[in-house]
């Protein structure tokens, strides 16, 4: 009785800590939006637009917010989003969860890159609920990346998390600063990857990953 009312205290105090930490986080963004709209507002007029014009009257403030949510993963960690959602299971076949969209912005010219994520997994006595992986996606694409990048922390947060026998990720993305400007290559596709464990020592293993994760069913 006593452990089990403990770990209900337990449970209580976590999920204050992160709703306190949550409204925190809101508060210095509140705080932080003065500044960003007096910067977009700065970069309207410098782009030769009249910022008081009624079109753009609200447009720094809107661009500021957005560029708040777009970033929010910097405020963000796995072990929030995973929470009670890792459970032990004795199960070591393959797990993928494939076409996950994912957004982001490219930290060279702040401008989008999007596409779709393949993970895949072989659980070591331990998996995580499936919407948790498109979650553990978004923390890491709501940040200023680049593709590689965000590909290798995908699969390093999943394999810190869960300590599988091996973690699998692939992305396939359509970099705005291609397609928009500089070499203006409207069909161009950039696909990254990241292989840990068996999936990298087993040719075996990655194949069957990557013939799983481009099949249409």
């Amino acid at each position: 009785m006593n452990g089990h009312s403990n770990g209900k205290v337990n449970d209580t105090k976590s999920a204050e800590h992160r709703q306190h930490g949550t409204s925190r986080e809101e508060d210095a963004d509140e705080c932080r939006l003065p500044a960003l709209e007096a910067a977009y507002a700065s970069i309207l007029r410098e782009l030769g637009e009249d910022a008081g014009r009624q079109g753009l009257l609200r447009t720094p403030l809107r661009a500021a917010k957005a560029m708040q949510f777009l970033t929010k993963g910097y405020h963000e960690t796995i072990e929030d989003i995973l929470n009670n959602a890792i459970f032990d299971e004795d199960h070591d076949e393959m797990v993928i969860v494939k076409n996950i969209d994912v957004f982001s912005l490219c930290e060279h010219h702040l401008v989008p890159f999007f596409g779709k994520v393949h993970i895949g997994y072989i659980p070591n006595k331990k998996v995580v609920g499936l919407s948790k992986l498109a979650r553990i996606v978004e923390i890491f694409s709501r940040r200023l990346q680049v593709q590689e990048r965000l590909t290798k922390q995908i699969a390093v947060g999943i394999s810190q998390a869960l300590e599988p026998k091996g973690v699998a990720v692939v992305i396939e993305a359509a970099h705005m600063c291609m397609i928009m400007r500089g070499v203006q290559k409207m069909n161009s596709r950039t696909v990254t990857s990241t292989m840990l464990g068996v999936y990298l020592e087993d040719p075996k293993t990655r194949e069957e990953f990557l013939s799983l994760s481009k099949s249409q069913t």
